[in-house]
């Protein structure tokens, strides 16, 4: 941070259907890559923007949090920054909020932890609209026995058997505040908490928990599975279309 510049926190919204993920590449339209041009665009100067975290190809946001340095005179309101990024985003990207925050506030660092939340919809004949952001199923789940499976993820939890072969992190542990699954208007929806997550490893929990519901899996049999750090034992992982980065907490 330089001197003159201010620390901006914004509060972002995407339909990730059509970007490669969070994080900026090169030759692919991402989140990131969209923002920080609307940014350069604002001060004529490349401007870097840190992420609470990466979202994969095809993955949504209702609550990412971002940060950057603005050189833009004190004078401006920082709230201003919403609508005038807005007006130069698409309008699959939108800022909910934007705010000052301490020089050393960093959006990833500073989280303790992400929720992410899984739509399903249960079985019935889902509007094409609807394909985008939820899975369709084929059958009515046993909410009771994937609440029992959801009560298994609780606490520092070993989570190589959800870890995909190209996830190049150092520690596959991570701790995981709840998981459950609710009932939301005509949805059924899974939600999970915890300090970090593994590369994909929120779509292979929940297809894993649906796989083996289905096939009526006792509680205790699920425990010996997902302890079991067998990859091959995972059920399969979910397309990303009704997963969203729902909340960061700080």
């Amino acid at each position: 941070m330089n001197s003159g510049e201010r620390n901006i926190k914004l509060l972002v919204s995407y339909d990730g259907s059509s970007y490669c993920g969070w994080q900026r590449q090169k030759k692919q339209s991402s989140v990131q890559g969209e923002i920080e041009a609307a940014l350069e665009k604002m001060h004529g100067h490349p401007v870097p923007l840190a992420g609470s975290g990466r979202t994969d190809s095809g993955v949504h946001a209702a609550g990412q949090v971002a940060n950057f340095y603005s050189s833009i005179k004190r004078s401006m309101d920082p709230r201003r920054f919403r609508p005038a990024l807005n007006s130069l985003l698409p309008n699959s990207i939108r800022i909910l909020e934007a705010e000052e925050v301490p020089p050393g506030f960093h959006a990833r660092f500073d989280a303790k932890s992400r929720t992410y939340r899984y739509f399903f919809i249960p079985p019935r004949e889902a509007v094409p609209q609807e394909k985008q952001f939820a899975l369709p199923l084929k059958r009515q789940p046993d909410i009771t026995l994937l609440n029992a499976y959801a009560r298994l993820f609780r606490g520092e939890f070993d989570c190589t058997v959800f870890a995909v072969p190209r996830d190049l992190s150092r520690s596959r542990s991570r701790y995981i505040y709840n998981a459950y699954f609710f009932i939301e208007g005509a949805k059924l929806v899974f939600e999970i908490r915890a300090n970090a997550f593994l590369w994909k490893m929120v779509r292979s929990v929940a297809g894993t928990m649906i796989f083996y519901e289905e096939r009526k899996t006792r509680p205790e049999e699920f425990r010996h599975i997902i302890g079991s750090g067998k990859r091959e034992l995972a059920g399969p992982t979910l397309p990303p279309d009704g997963l969203f980065l729902w909340k960061i907490e700080y």
